[in-house]
């Protein structure tokens, strides 16, 4: 770790940043083989780069890489930090940079379609944890990171440790996903994960010190999507979206909707009124009946 990144990550623990948050900032001012960030594009370190340079920077990954809203306001957050805080620079671009907004409605699957996608999942580690994201409106990092500890079985709950914003919460665990967690955690007996990283051969999964990498679960349902034949572009994060969707559908209230999900704002939940079958259902009725009478 160079000595900038070390000073930037110590900076971000002093802010009382989640390490998610911390991984995140960094990530989007380091050179990244994978990603086209700051260093990368200018091959240099990013303290030797001007303020004309980073203007024309967040000009190019809007204009010519049309970045997404959630990754451009990363990216800026990252690299609005760094500069006001690791390396101390009063630049007047920081200052009016603004991610584009966007009003996008997320990808819903339907009850049928969730079914399907579990149903087709063959291995059991996969299947047992998208089962949790979904029946527990969980992220996916949230899922992947859950330990044996927070399964309470004798309140059916399930504790979510240090969530975005670093909050913990409880969500309601059904008891299906309460059999399937205890038929994973069989297979392997870690004392600590429930979906412990499988190493090499699937050998190490009693011994292993960290979680399966998130990117098998992306992959694994990216593969799952395609043999189904459903055609929608979803997502992990879909899953908790439908979920959300699948409560309100069925009587839930919103504000319990929103702890579970672990939003701040109602506002936030709020969303998913609009993605409810019934409520289109409702509306298109009442639409139907005043048509009728013209």
């Amino acid at each position: 770790m160079t000595e900038l990144r070390q000073r930037m990550t110590e900076d971000l623990q002093l802010r009382g940043m989640s390490q998610r948050t911390q991984e995140m900032y960094v990530r989007a001012v380091r050179q990244c083989q994978r990603c086209y960030l700051l260093a990368e594009h200018y091959g240099k370190s990013p303290e030797l780069i001007t303020e004309e340079e980073l203007r024309d920077y967040f000009l190019y990954v809007k204009n010519e890489r049309k970045w997404s809203r959630a990754t451009s306001t990363i990216a800026l957050r990252g690299i609005k930090f760094f500069y006001d805080h690791t390396i101390k620079r009063e630049w007047t671009i920081l200052k009016f940079i603004r991610a584009q907004r966007e009003k996008k409605l997320p990808v819903i699957l339907s009850t049928e379609e969730v079914r399907s996608v579990l149903k087709n999942v063959r291995l059991l580690r996969y299947r047992s944890c998208l089962q949790t994201i979904y029946s527990c409106g969980l992220r996916l990092q949230e899922g992947t990171n859950l330990q044996v500890a927070d399964i309470d079985s004798a309140r059916m709950l399930l504790h979510i440790r240090g969530g975005k914003g670093n909050k913990d919460r409880y969500v309601p665990l059904p008891q299906a996903t309460l059999d399937i967690l205890r038929e994973q955690w069989k297979t392997h007996r870690n004392p600590v994960w429930i979906f412990p990283a499988p190493g090499r051969g699937d050998n190490n999964m009693q011994t292993a010190n960290e979680p399966m990498p998130k990117s098998s679960v992306q992959n694994v349902l990216r593969d799952v999507l395609k043999s189904s034949g459903i055609n929608k572009r979803a997502s992990v994060h879909t899953l908790r979206h439908s979920y959300a969707t699948h409560l309100l559908e069925a009587g839930v209230n919103l504000r319990l909707i929103q702890e579970y999900l672990g939003h701040n704002s109602l506002q936030t939940t709020a969303i998913y009124a609009h993605l409810t079958q019934r409520a289109h259902n409702t509306a298109s009725e009442h639409i139907n009946n005043l048509m009728n009478n013209l």
